[in-house]
């Protein structure tokens, strides 16, 4: 007879105030780290734009994030599920809570009624000349192109954010970097409003990306000439976001819903 272990198993659509919209993200509650070969198997098996994984350390909890395909280095809506959970799921105290991540540093997460509020690092970004591939597979030229840890696409209207249908095979093909389009807002309370496409990390579109806000946020703020700002990411199913700029920090707030409980079935022999 095969022996197995259960791990609990959670996903919460993040960025949003009501279920089937925002970013689905699984978080899974472990007490030590397991092989990389499983974590990536049970992303896989998700299928999901990212799962979290959570072992306690003390105080704080070690944090890291899968695609279906690869480990990233940052995950701005799989952080705030994984808060989420421990506070709503676990029934953690307090008003803060701290991750420590492998390639990200310390990220902390604080609560304000429904609201959580994370606090990530603002990225660097540069006027860059994109290669021909990238501006083909997108199929409209934006008016500007900054570079980061993402490609960051600028277009004049929200109405361009909509209709863009880019080529995932084409993209698949730039390895280095994910692309974020992005325009002002064209509705009230929303100052601007982007889109993420990743098909080389194994996710053709994020429904709403924390972490591309480390980007869009100190772009729109350097051109709007303001701190706090309003977004709204214009996938399919989308997401609303407050972002701050405070120093070198991003301050991304939204809200998450649970949508799912479970447990994974694990052999204990599974490598």
């Amino acid at each position: 007879m095969t022996v197995t272990t259960q791990l609990p198993l959670y996903q919460v659509d993040a960025f949003t105030d009501r279920p089937f919209a925002g970013n689905p993200a699984a978080v899974v509650l472990l007490e030590q780290w397991p092989a990389d070969t499983l974590l990536q198997a049970i992303a896989a098996e998700n299928n999901l734009a990212e799962t979290a994984y959570l072992v306690p350390a003390g105080s704080r909890w070690e944090l890291r994030w899968f695609t279906p395909t690869t480990e990233v280095v940052l995950c701005g809506h799989a952080t705030l599920a994984s808060a989420f959970v421990l506070w709503h799921c676990r029934r953690e105290a307090g008003d803060e809570i701290e991750f420590d991540t492998r390639h990200s540093g310390r990220l902390r997460v604080t609560r304000e009624a429904d609201w959580l509020q994370l606090d990530l690092p603002a990225h660097d970004i540069a006027p860059s000349e994109p290669p021909a591939a990238l501006v083909d597979a997108m199929g409209v030229v934006p008016a500007e192109v900054r570079a980061g840890p993402n490609w960051l696409l600028r277009y004049p209207d929200a109405a361009t954010i909509r209709s863009l249908e880019p080529d995932p095979r084409a993209l698949s093909r730039l390895p280095d970097r994910g692309v974020i389009v992005t325009a002002p807002g064209d509705e009230a309370g929303v100052d601007f409003v982007s889109r993420y496409f990743a098909p080389n990390f194994g996710v053709d579109e994020d429904p709403v990306t924390g972490s591309a806000h480390c980007m869009l946020a100190p772009f729109w703020a350097a051109r709007l000439g303001r701190d706090s700002l309003a977004a709204r990411q214009l996938s399919r199913r989308g997401g609303f976001l407050r972002c701050e700029i405070a120093g070198d920090r991003v301050l991304v707030a939204g809200q998450a819903v649970l949508y799912m409980t479970g447990a994974i079935t694990v052999p204990e022999d599974r490598p």
